[in-house]
């Protein structure tokens, strides 16, 4: 461990109350930081501010969001800085720390350069040239260079899936060079013609760049970077288990370069979730300004108590937009008896989805469909397998059919239970989060009444189980494609992708098939332009996918998001849908550089 880093860990320590000042200087001694360094290091503000020592920032000019956490506080993992650790939680504040290169719009179906001002490929995809921004330096003072780029991902290519996403850079990069301060150049290993789509910020992917003068004294797969360095606007001024607190810096290099106006609120406060019933309130009450999702049940309470809330769809259903993250019923394709097939059909033929979008989601939802967002550029690969639904009729509800695959594998019922075919009770434990309490108990006793003893429970480590593969079944969803490129929805089921850190782009049902493998090896080198050959290999891979069904399709994924208007204005909507108004995902630094103080629209 580095002196800096040292002192960054008790630096953290203190501000989230695990170390007294009394006790500081006798850890540095015991660590070899001397008093002197210490102090000095504090002095220059790399030590965080304790939550009292924070300046006062009028309401008016404070930005406040809600999400995660557990009973009501930030984990060890959450107040982790380094977004590429796999435990670190990068939907909680992090994502306003580090810039990318460049963030795409599925609703605008555009690009807009960050960091980059420009991209090229040479005429057989083998090679990206990425030209950055001059005239930016990070908060340090360094000027940030194409060096900084070149290093970050040759850094990913070394440590692979040490780090989230550095499976996918290894797979396709052999290095990248910076020729020059503002040219990198990726040498690839194969034909990669979505790298840079894929590495710009899109909901919740993309590689985050980072400073090499920072990093490299560190070690990559463990660097905690309580106090980051970065190029965006902002500073972490208190990070803490009851709140994370950002104070805006007084000038942005985005200005000049056209990307931005420096964003008008001067203070962004993090918070952990409250629970439903305190969410809702703290939105009546103008305590907080956007929220982590709400139950469609609680909008009507909302709108009634605060009529300056809004939602990506105002006031009507669904309250909120069509993510990327369509959900399904995994069940753990290593594990039997889910790892049959027919056992999965069967669970598939006892769900009822019109039940679960009228009384899990009060009818504020639409069906799945299959592992896809219904976004316009993935329709053709919807219409293209369409045939193949009458065959395997993926949301059919059809108990007796369920019956039938059950019994031709010798189960019996035993009174309304179903036992297997050595006379064992059948039973199927159901995890999931705070996203699916309203959807859990329907599936529940959708499944209790065709014969299988299932529960819902939601543990506090949940997230770290089913990113593990430690599960039986889980309510989850899929952050795979979102344009007209349905390779990352095919990855998520690739044997490659199954150990995979980070929560996105990862097999998490488990399913196997070489035969699939292969051809999404081939899209890969497939320029997404040519639409033809992407969606023949699109329907190989249903041929094999539709019969194994590895995950039982349910609903499209809803961000029911309340936004609320009494501070800022400018939230995306339908009529302005300039980005996904998620508040945790990558894309959200677009937001808050939009956002107007409502005083002065």
């Amino acid at each position: 461990m580095s002196e800096q880093h040292a002192v960054q860990q008790l630096a953290w320590e203190i501000s989230t109350g695990r170390l007294n000042r009394r006790d500081l200087f006798k850890r540095a001694a015991a660590l070899g930081i001397s008093a002197s360094v210490l102090g000095s290091i504090m002095t220059k503000s790399v030590v965080p501010a304790l939550a009292q020592d924070l300046a006062e920032v009028p309401r008016e000019d404070t930005l406040i969001a809600v999400r995660g956490g557990t009973q009501g506080k930030f984990t060890e993992g959450d107040l982790l800085w380094n977004p590429y650790l796999p435990l670190a939680n990068h939907q909680l504040a992090v994502q306003m720390v580090y810039e990318p290169l460049a963030v795409y719009s599925a609703f605008t179906d555009t690009f807009t350069y960050w960091l980059a001002e420009s991209h090229e490929y040479n005429e057989d995809y083998s090679q990206l040239t990425v030209k950055t921004r001059p005239n930016v330096s990070w908060s340090d003072g360094t000027p940030f260079t194409a060096e900084d780029v070149a290093w970050t991902f040759n850094q990913l290519v070394e440590v692979g899936p040490a780090v989230k996403f550095g499976a996918d850079v290894q797979i396709s990069l052999q290095e990248a060079t910076a020729t020059d301060d503002t040219t990198v150049v990726f040498d690839f290993i194969e034909s990669a013609p979505r790298f840079f789509e894929f590495i710009s910020y899109k909901f919740d992917i993309g590689c985050f760049i980072v400073p090499k003068h920072i990093f490299e004294n560190e070690d990559f797969t463990s660097y905690a970077a309580y106090d980051p360095v970065t190029t965006a606007p902002w500073k972490v001024v208190y990070s803490a288990p009851e709140q994370k607190v950002l104070d805006r810096l007084d000038s942005w290099w985005g200005v000049d370069a056209g990307v931005g106006k420096l964003p008008e609120p001067l203070r962004y406060i993090f918070l952990p979730d409250p629970g439903e019933q305190n969410l809702a309130a703290g939105v009546i009450s103008n305590q907080y300004d956007i929220s982590t999702g709400i139950q469609p049940t609680t909008f009507e309470t909302v709108f009634n108590g605060n009529d300056q809330t809004t939602t990506w769809s105002g006031k009507d259903v669904p309250f909120g937009n069509i993510d990327w993250w369509p959900h399904s019923l995994y069940v753990n394709n290593t594990v039997e008896p889910w790892s049959d097939p027919n056992v999965r059909w069967a669970l598939s033929y006892y769900i009822d989805r019109d039940q679960i979008i009228e009384f899990g989601w009060n009818g504020a939802s639409l069906p799945s469909t299959l592992f896809v967002p219904d976004y316009p550029g993935l329709q053709p690969f919807m219409e293209a397998v369409e045939p193949m639904f009458e065959q395997y009729p993926y949301l059919e509800y059809n108990p007796e059919k369920g019956d039938a695959l059950l019994e031709a594998k010798g189960w019996t019922k035993d009174g309304d239970n179903w036992k297997d075919e050595a006379g064992n009770d059948v039973s199927l434990e159901i995890m999931s989060f705070f996203d699916f309490t309203s959807v859990g108990p329907v599936v529940v006793e959708q499944l209790k009444r065709a014969g299988i003893d299932a529960t819902y429970s939601e543990p506090p480590d949940f997230f770290t189980r089913f990113y593990a593969g430690d599960y039986t079944g889980a309510l989850f969803g899929h952050g795979g494609s979102y344009s007209s490129d349905i390779y990352y929805s095919m990855r998520l089921y690739q044997s490659a992708s199954t150990e995979i850190p980070g929560g996105h782009l990862a097999n998490f049902s488990l399913w196997k098939n070489s035969d699939y493998d292969a051809l999404v090896d081939q899209l890969y080198t497939t320029s997404p332009s040519d639409m033809e050959a992407t969606i023949e290999i699109w329907k190989q891979g249903m041929e094999l996918w539709l019969p194994d069904y590895p995950d039982i399709q349910l609903t499209q994924g809803i961000h029911r998001l309340p936004m609320n208007q009494t501070y800022w204005t400018g939230w995306p909507t339908q009529d302005d849908p300039y980005i996904n108004p998620a508040h945790f995902h990558l894309t959200f630094q677009m937001v808050m550089h939009r956002l107007s103080k409502a005083a002065a629209s």
